[in-house]
């Protein structure tokens, strides 16, 4: 089948931020992934800035010269539009045309600190790493002239969709470079776009407690935009201990043009320190460190977030999902990406915690995940769907019931180590939760991919949520072939081998024995 013009455009687009990072890669040369990260989409996020301010600028002195419009350097002038004010010394074509001069590294730390020094709000956000000796200044000027040849298309897609596709892209890019490390602040697009899909935030408080680089909102601003929703209808909420992946995602809501002030830091973390104590969250969507034995547990030994169990000081699983439970709103409902080993541990109290969600009525749904998903890990993954809204609110009353989905197959190898989700994947999974929760469902279980499990069959295996003991297996496809035949082949084919396994043996004693070894 041919591709329509709107998957052209796609694959066009996509082989251009492939390229541009192909180009940009080129130019690291002997700078670790992690450090070179914050030189490019540092100047990704200057670019997108200046074009944005250069814009209403050019404006306001062509206005000016007609003798209708307001001073184009007043900096009220941009703060009241949600422009970012860029003083002379820091605007991109000031900077481009000393890309090849040896100072533009210290020309470029001191353009950050002046956009920072005139914009509160991006105080302490901005790097400041392209005077270091280690950064070849050549390399630093061509990596300029890379970004600053953009394609530009009109105003808006210059400076917020394409330069926003191409931070986005990026920061998969270098998540990938960086493997392990590269996982903890990047979560892959496919998984967030189903749990953003499943859970449809379009109105209300979105909160993530340990945000990365801000995937979750980005792809709930992507949601709204979709549904001709309002992006002023939702308010981004999150929490990050790493300085570093703070930055990243205050850089990225703003080069989407969303409000980050929401989004906080300490090093303490979302357990030992709760920026948001009293925050009741409409939508909650998280991919916390996975079985992370390194949270202070034993210091938080009873406190008011663990409802439903005090979680083991070795394993934060249960103690994220009850945070995150504490956090939702009267009708919230949260995703959250877990290990596998959430949904059957038995260990250190967890089997009982788990037990008193699904008692509770919380737990609205369960999805396996394939294996290769992720960046960092290995470990097999789930997707845990809670919902304070199961007595209908819109949908339909399903109390007592959970649906379960096992995705363990679905998806498709993007190289020889990922795996992703295509947007089919994601609408049949999504589609199939949907139609499970609406009213008037017209929902079938569907042999070893889902299945509407009660309280009573949950029961029967232990409160154990593991998909693959409510779905059952896939029926075989039937090829036609005569069971009987099929096993007179694989007898023949058996029995063959066996003689070609006598026959190497005696191959290989002679040849042991020409050198003088015997068996």
């Amino acid at each position: 089948m041919p591709k329509s013009a709107g998957a052209k455009t796609k694959d066009k687009a996509e082989g251009f931020e492939k390229a541009l990072f192909k180009a940009a890669d080129k130019l690291r040369k002997n700078i670790d992934a992690a450090e070179y990260k914050n030189v490019v989409l540092g100047l990704v996020f200057l670019k997108y800035i200046s074009d944005s301010f250069e814009e209403l600028h050019t404006k306001l002195v062509k206005e000016k010269a007609e003798g209708t419009g307001a001073n184009p350097e007043d900096i009220d002038e941009y703060r009241q539009v949600n422009v970012f004010y860029v003083p002379e010394e820091a605007r991109w074509s000031y900077l481009h045309g000393r890309a090849k001069l040896p100072t533009i590294g210290e020309d470029l730390d001191n353009a950050m600190e002046a956009i920072e020094k005139l914009n509160p709000s991006l105080k302490g956000i901005l790097p400041k790493v392209f005077a270091r000796p280690n950064l070849d200044k050549n390399s630093l000027g061509g990596l300029i002239d890379l970004i600053g040849n953009i394609a530009l298309g009109d105003e808006e897609a210059k400076s917020k969709d394409i330069l926003g596709r191409v931070y986005e892209y990026f920061l998969g890019e270098f998540a990938n470079a960086e493997g392990k490390k590269g996982g903890q602040f990047y979560t892959p697009k496919s998984i967030v776009k189903l749990m953003v899909e499943m859970t449809e935030p379009l109105k209300g408080r979105v909160y993530d407690p340990c945000c990365g680089s801000g995937g979750m909102f980005i792809m709930s601003e992507k949601f709204v935009e979709s549904h001709r929703g309002r992006i002023d209808d939702l308010a981004v909420y999150g929490q990050e201990s790493n300085q570093t992946t703070y930055r990243l995602a205050r850089m990225n809501l703003a080069i989407r043009g969303i409000d980050g002030s929401g989004i906080k830091w300490n090093n303490d973390g979302s357990f030992l320190r709760d920026e948001y104590r009293d925050l009741k969250a409409d939508y909650i969507l998280a991919n916390p460190p996975f079985n992370d034995s390194d949270w202070s547990g034993e210091l938080l030994q009873n406190d008011p977030r663990w409802q439903y169990g005090k979680p083991p000081a070795g394993n934060a699983n249960f103690a994220w999902i009850q945070h995150m439970v504490y956090h939702l709103a009267p009708h919230g409902i949260m995703a959250c990406v877990l290990a596998n080993g959430s949904l059957s541990s038995q260990s250190s109290g967890e089997g009982e915690i788990r037990q008193r969600l699904v008692d509770a009525d919380l737990v609205d749904c369960i999805v396996m995940l394939p294996k290769q998903l992720f960046y960092n890990t290995g470990i097999p993954a789930c997707i845990w769907f809670i919902s304070r809204k199961r007595a209908g609110n819109g949908d339909r009353k399903r109390t007592g019931e959970i649906l379960f989905i096992d995705a363990s197959e679905v998806g498709h190898m993007t190289d020889r180590t990922h795996r992703a989700f295509s947007d089919e994947d994601i609408s049949m999974i999504a589609g199939t939760y949907h139609q499970w929760r609406s009213k008037g469902s017209k929902y079938e279980d569907k042999k070893g991919f889902s299945k509407s499990a009660s309280l009573e069959d949950i029961k029967k295996r232990d409160y154990k949520l593991t998909p693959g003991l409510y779905v059952g297996i896939k029926d075989a496809v039937d090829d036609g072939i005569p069971f009987e035949e099929k096993i007179a082949k694989l007898t023949a084919e058996l029995k063959g081998q066996m003689a070609e396994e006598v026959r190497l043996n005696e191959e290989i004693k002679k040849q042991l024995g020409k050198v003088g070894i015997s068996l």
